[in-house]
């Protein structure tokens, strides 16, 4: 029986992904056979391991991290951190999609979210970009590779989940992802500049637009200052940092800002003042709106901890590998073969939903070929980070085109050039550990 269902299971798994169930279901579906036919039998134990393994303080600062990212998008921490890279990069080549781009590397320091960055960032851009001249496709390709920076630039998400799945520490995956995040955005940059050479380059620098801008967002750059600075010095954890993102976000936008939810106040509750109260709500609003989102991925998150411990106890990884070394032979053909692979479930997968299938199984064959797990989740993230950009589940193209009010063709038209620079970042950072390592080892 156990034959039988192991030769069905992957074409029922394959059939309810390509009729687009929710993750949740194909998740339940291999869960639940897994414990019935290669078990014990006994369902329950389901239900125990999803306890056990979700009992973990850590899992705390998937949702904080993300009620942060959503606080400070809906106030103006975004707006005064573009306003002083604009300030910045006035004089530069390209400067507006610099700004744009750089703006979206410090948001992404805050967020950890690439969806909150593309929306954060390029609702303000994208309207500037098309009113001082630049190619719509262009600016639809940068802002959403720009977001992309969301999942790589620590703190991140996806990487969160990864240290949960494979006990990494999360503090080394955070530092882990800064030379491979400013890697991308350095290649993002030059490759900006270099097509806008001769577009929007404005006046000289101002002292007073310097001087007025960096007052003005000092209260938003202070943020990742605080969330990562705690992390790195050893002042808290980074549970703990994603409480601190939270109540920076209120503080900053409340006390320093002031009117940092004014405009939505009033948009909200009709008046002109933004009083304690009326932000008090909008606030306790966006908890409801994080905690629903919630909702739906915790089950994910709970099935996916609970399949990782019976995999674990089958020893299905370790069977995995020694299966593998009869065929692949060297760590550069596993690698190879890993990352053709990881493209080809991003085109399918959120970054999210990949690690926590994937996770179980991947890095301990990594493990096996010598490949440090820090930088085994490094280049899974970006592996993942590409898909963000690939038709036909990329997601960051489905949230452009309701953002952007785009059409799908035109969307991809501008995202392919930045796709290519990513998988040659890629590849770097597979085949380069130290760009990964070098502040860890």
């Amino acid at each position: 029986m156990s034959a039988v269902a192991g030769i069905a299971l992957p074409f029922v798994l394959i059939g309810l992904l390509v009729a687009r169930q929710n993750i949740v279901v194909i998740l339940g579906v291999a869960t639940f056979a897994a414990y019935y036919f290669w078990g014990d039998g006994e369902l329950m134990n389901v239900v125990y391991d999803m306890w056990d393994a979700s009992n973990r303080e850590v899992l705390l600062s998937v949702p904080l991290y993300i009620l942060a990212g959503a606080l400070m998008s809906q106030g103006s921490i975004a707006k005064r951190l573009i306003d002083l890279m604009r300030a910045l990069m006035r004089p530069v080549p390209g400067g507006l999609s610099v700004a744009a781009l750089l703006a979206c590397a410090v948001f992404a320091a805050i967020s950890g979210s690439s969806i909150v960055t593309l929306l954060a960032v390029g609702s303000i851009m994208y309207p500037a970009l098309i009113a001082a001249g630049y190619q719509r496709t262009f600016a639809i390709g940068m802002l959403c590779a720009g977001g992309t920076l969301g999942i790589i630039i620590p703190p991140s998400i996806p990487l969160i989940l990864y240290g949960i799945m494979t006990q990494a520490s999360i503090a080394d995956l955070f530092i882990a992802g800064i030379g491979p995040g400013l890697t991308m955005l350095g290649v993002f940059v030059l490759y900006s500049m270099t097509v806008n050479w001769t577009r929007d380059r404005g006046s000289w620098w101002s002292a007073r637009e310097l001087w007025s801008s960096f007052v003005n967002s000092i209260g938003a750059l202070l943020t990742p200052v605080v969330i990562l600075g705690g992390i790195y010095s050893g002042y808290f954890t980074p549970t703990e940092s994603a409480a601190v993102a939270v109540l920076t976000a209120i503080l900053v936008e409340v006390f320093v800002h002031k009117h940092g939810f004014a405009h939505l106040v009033r948009g909200n509750f009709g008046g002109f003042n933004a009083s304690m109260a009326d932000m008090g709500r909008l606030i306790w609003r966006t908890v409801g709106e994080t905690s629903t989102m919630m909702g739906s991925l915790f089950p994910i998150l709970a099935l996916a901890l609970s399949l990782n411990v019976f995999l674990t106890y089958e020893q299905v990884p370790n069977q995995i590998v020694e299966w593998l070394t009869g065929y692949i032979d060297s760590k550069v053909m596993f690698l190879l073969l890993v990352n053709l692979f990881l493209l080809l479930v991003g085109c399918f997968l959120d970054a999210g939903s990949a690690i926590l299938i994937l996770s179980p199984l991947l890095p301990p064959m990594a493990q096996q070929y010598g490949i440090d797990l820090v930088h085994f989740g490094i280049m899974m993230t970006v592996n993942l980070e590409v898909g963000y950009l690939t038709p036909p589940m990329g997601l960051n193209l489905i949230v452009a085109m309701a953002a952007f009010k785009e059409d799908f063709v035109t969307i991809v038209k501008g995202v392919w050039p930045f796709l290519i620079l990513m998988v040659l970042v890629l590849w770097l950072v597979a085949f380069y550990p130290p760009l990964s390592l070098f502040l860890i080892r």
